[in-house]
């Protein structure tokens, strides 16, 4: 089975790249991994949309797509994944060699880490991930760091046993990644999820994710998204974005739940860990996208508002 989600991700990755020469996120294998006839197939029903996305819009079906994801599909998944390269790369550089990913889909990330002493971990539903390792065996891809794929329900504890009889090792640092989970989860299913992840990290091991942020201006401090890893603190972000969730919806995957940052922090906390880096859409925006927008000004993307990225460290 095939899921839509992760493959419109992969195909926003794959336009991102082909169509510019500076990008937010460049993942030069997004478009590898998909089949030709579904990157086809994505392209012409999402420019046969147009008139969704923007009523009145006037120009070419090549046009019309570029629009499309440039202001729906692409900025929420370059946006969460440049936040989640940069704190991995800060973490690997901090001397952790275990990544984790979460519900990995068909994610470029162990094929873009150049690095032979890591071990990824890659974890998604057992269909899942043998679809992804046929498409990487068809095409040839072969990462240089060392992959371990897992098939499992995350929902389900056991795949805690499985990654330590793949080689995870609890007394050393780990990085995890859990970019689009939280919006498909209620709040006490992604706590739990939060909570497996503490019994099996050790202290100073971090997560990286992304969730719907509720609008709430008396709950949400000033932001400054700068470069620190301080903890920041986000400010009224808007309301999550509509058209994310008929998407989601579209494609059988109901969202589910939206925080405040101080819910946010609370289950955080409540589960053993500690925000250290946060960013709302202005954070996003200024920290990724502004080099991009200074050249191609006539292409300029923003960050989703109603969206906030999060690295928490395990205390």
């Amino acid at each position: 089975m095939k899921n839509m989600t992760a493959l419109v991700s992969a195909f926003a990755r794959a336009c991102h790249y082909r169509d510019n020469t500076e990008w937010v996120f460049a993942d030069r294998f997004a478009e590898k991994i998909l089949e030709e006839e579904e990157f086809t197939a994505i392209a012409e029903n999402m420019a046969d949309g147009i008139d969704y996305f923007a009523p009145g819009f006037e120009g070419s079906r090549e046009e019309a797509l570029r629009y499309i994801v440039e202001h729906q599909l692409a900025p929420p998944v370059l946006a969460r994944s440049a936040f989640c390269e940069q704190e991995a790369e800060r973490s690997v550089e901090a001397g952790c060699r275990q990544i984790v990913q979460f519900a990995c889909g068909y994610d470029s990330f162990s094929l873009l880490a150049n690095n032979r002493e890591l071990t990824v971990f890659e974890l998604d539903r057992p269909e899942m991930i043998a679809d992804r390792q046929r498409r990487m065996a068809d095409r040839g891809l072969k990462p240089v760091c060392r992959v371990e794929c897992i098939g499992c329900d995350l929902s389900e504890p056991i795949w805690k046993e499985e990654l330590i009889k793949r080689g995870f090792n609890s007394g050393r640092t780990a990085f995890g990644s859990l970019l689009g989970i939280s919006y498909y989860l209620s709040n006490a299913e992604f706590g739990y999820l939060l909570k497996y992840i503490a019994s099996l990290f050790c202290e100073e091991s971090c997560i990286c994710f992304d969730y719907p942020l509720a609008e709430d201006g008396s709950d949400n401090p000033l932001s400054t998204g700068g470069e620190s890893r301080r903890t920041r603190e986000p400010a009224s972000s808007g309301g999550e974005s509509r058209r994310t969730c008929e998407l989601a919806s579209a494609a059988g995957e109901q969202m589910k739940a939206r925080y405040t940052y101080h819910e946010m922090r609370t289950l955080l906390e409540e589960t053993g860990f500690s925000i250290c880096d946060h960013m709302n859409a202005g954070g996003a925006t200024e920290r990724f996208f502004k080099e991009y927008n200074t050249k191609n000004p006539d292409h300029k993307m923003t960050a989703p508002e109603g969206v906030g990225c999060c690295l928490a460290v395990r205390r």
